[in-house]
């Protein structure tokens, strides 16, 4: 067995107050993302997405934000996915955001829903043309026997659409979780951490602190 018991971070950080907190979450996350886009951290819009399917059995993976206001936070995927498909059996979901070189890290819990067609088609013409093409040559989530049949397929697909615009694939598309929990945790010293909660009640914000 690795044993990992000597591997310990001190947090440095001076510590979070409520008084700190906007009232808003959407406005807290977004002071902290900036925080995290100033202090020039590696993808500080990727995102660990949590779903469970009708087995009950947790599934988790890195995306990356693309987009969000005072409603939500959008991402994009294949929509023939296992993500999408525990999505369509359970619309519930968990967001976590690790940055880590702040000693910071946000958790989200809430619903999900697809976007507009119309949505997803301006997003999707905004990409790299070879973000495009993959986006026809992968089958996420399927099995596949060698990247060599990835990169054939994408040779093909990329003469296919040699001429104009790549179309829009009707099995892509974007998603939007809708949240009704935040979790704002500083690291502290001591193990001491400070976490705040907004918990969305009778369509109220209400912020209370956990202990760490």
């Amino acid at each position: 067995m690795a044993d990992l018991s000597k591997m310990r971070q001190e947090y440095t950080s001076k510590g979070l107050e409520i008084e700190d907190l906007d009232k808003n979450p959407f406005k807290q996350f977004e002071t902290w993302f900036n925080n995290a886009l100033e202090a020039k951290l590696i993808e500080p819009n990727a995102f660990t997405l949590s779903t469970v399917g009708l087995d009950l059995k947790p599934s988790q993976r890195t995306v990356l934000l693309k987009m969000y206001d005072n409603t939500g936070f959008r991402f994009f995927s294949n929509y023939n996915s296992k993500k999408s498909e525990q999505i369509e059996q359970n619309p519930y979901v968990s967001a976590h955001f690790a940055w880590l070189g702040l000693e910071r890290q946000v958790r989200i819990e809430g619903t999900i829903k697809k976007i507009s067609k119309g949505e997803s088609l301006k997003y999707f013409l905004s990409r790299p043309r070879g973000s495009q093409i993959g986006a026809w040559v992968s089958h996420q989530s399927q099995v596949v026997n060698s990247r060599t049949v990835l990169e054939t397929k994408f040779d093909e697909m990329r003469k296919k659409f040699a001429k104009g615009e790549v179309p829009f694939p009707s099995f892509w598309g974007g998603y939007e979780i809708v949240p009704t929990y935040f979790e704002f945790w500083q690291g502290g010293l001591n193990r001491l951490h400070d976490r705040f909660v907004y918990e969305l009640i009778d369509n109220n914000w209400e912020i209370y602190r956990l202990e760490p």
